[in-house]
């Protein structure tokens, strides 16, 4: 029965309950429960209630809590942390909030009301907001067959307290054509504390990915105990199994064709590498200087000091659904600052560089090297582009400058991490 079928069921015998005797009541009561499906204590609820109308009355509607200008802010600082998960949004916030009190008119009043916010909260009110982006290409690994058999296979769950024990794997920047020589991104994915490093080469040779190890190995706070790599042949070679030998750094790989078994590192592909710079080719050593400077620096700082990230404790079967269990958002830093093996002395520089460093400004930096970059793609080999520039969520200045940008370059997915994100909704 739909609910204005119980209104009127209700309507119909409210006058005639107030009317009846006691042992009548009983009987129309169990009548009522009966046809419109009330708890008897819902029923006598309502039927001892204020008499109802001819129509079901509407609720009326609370007034927002939290104003406009609490909302604005909290978009804001949504946008230049790239759209985190709510509940990571609600993890970053104390950290940005003394640099957002430098940027928005901020008082007390409305920093603990942006502090207050829920984030369930965050997702209604960001809702409007959000945009899905459906695209996928599928990537350019093929298998090695060298020394497959000496380097074995991990097909259990992680289950490392320590750093050190990471995922790699390579993102092509081919754009739509597989011709030629162009620029990859090695990927390396540490497993307990969600660091994230990354370096640009130029094609997928063995020399440049162990090149590439190396570099990341020497960056990272805590010391390299192992990889776990797919069957590509620029992970599947002597080079690196040699190197890996030397350094003395555990060495196993996935099963072929099974990504899931390198989960962390293709999650990081995508919210690390892709999402930032999209499906276009890039194959020139002007791109792989400007994709190395901003690997070494910006994107670095800004991704391991300031934005919270979760693990996956459990999952827990409710009938036919698996739920998930996260633990507590933090950033990479934090979770290598709890482990007692990390590097005191790099841990002490990133304390001091987090303290000094505007998140704001190096969200900004980010955006306007990117911009840069996307100006040294080949595009002639980049995707088509699907932008709506004439969609009316759009300001002017946003379509005027997606039809400028979708005129002068091919730009698939992101046109940095800014506003124009919206432009690449379905």
């Amino acid at each position: 029965m739909s609910r204005q079928s119980r209104w009127d069921s209700l309507y119909a015998i409210y006058a005639r309950y107030q009317l009846a005797s006691r042992a009548d009541k009983q009987r129309i009561v169990d009548e009522f429960c009966q046809v419109a499906g009330y708890h008897r204590k819902s029923a006598l609820r309502l039927l001892n209630g204020p008499p109802p109308g001819p129509g079901r009355p509407r609720r009326p509607k609370r007034a927002p809590t939290y104003g406009a200008e609490v909302i604005r802010i909290l978009k804001a600082i949504w946008e230049a942390a790239g759209y985190p998960w709510s509940l990571r949004l609600r993890a970053l916030l104390p950290l940005w909030l003394p640099w957002a009190q430098r940027r928005f008119p901020l008082s007390p009043a409305l920093a603990q009301q942006l502090l207050a916010l829920s984030p369930r909260q965050m997702d209604r009110r960001l809702q409007p907001d959000k945009r899905q982006i459906q695209r996928r290409l599928y990537g350019r690994t093929k298998p090695g067959t060298l020394l497959k058999h000496h380097i074995p296979l991990k097909t259990d769950r992680w289950d490392v307290t320590t750093p050190g024990f990471t995922e790699i794997d390579l993102v092509s920047h081919s754009g739509n054509a597989a011709e030629g020589e162009f620029i990859h991104s090695v990927d390396l994915t540490d497993i307990h504390t969600t660091w994230v490093e990354r370096r640009a080469v130029m094609g997928k040779g063995q020399a440049g990915v162990r090149d590439a190890l190396e570099e990341i190995r020497q960056a990272l706070p805590f010391a390299l105990r192992g990889i776990d790599s797919d069957n590509g042949s620029e992970f599947i070679n002597d080079h690196l199994y040699r190197y890996c030998q030397g350094q003395q750094i555990q060495f196993t790989r996935g099963r072929p064709y099974k990504k899931d078994d390198n989960a962390h590192v293709e999650q990081k592909n995508w919210t690390h590498v892709r999402k930032l710079l999209g499906y276009v080719r890039y194959d020139s050593p002007a791109a792989l200087d400007a994709i190395n400077a901003l690997y070494r620096n910006e994107l670095r700082l800004f991704q391991t000091l300031f934005l919270p990230s979760v693990k996956l404790v459990k999952k827990v079967r409710v009938g036919a659904r698996v739920r998930r269990v996260y633990d507590r958002p933090q950033t990479p830093l934090e979770r290598v600052e709890a482990c007692p093996k990390a590097d005191p002395a790099t841990l002490a520089q990133l304390r001091a560089l987090r303290a000094r460093l505007d998140p704001f400004q190096l969200a900004q930096t980010i955006d306007q090297k990117l911009e840069r970059l996307y100006a040294l793609a080949h595009h002639r080999s980049t995707p088509t582009p699907k932008m709506n520039a004439t969609d009316t969520d759009l300001t002017p200045v946003e379509r005027q400058t997606v039809q400028a940008l979708t005129q002068r370059f091919s730009i698939p997915v992101y046109v940095g991490k800014a506003a124009l994100t919206r432009a690449t909704r379905k």
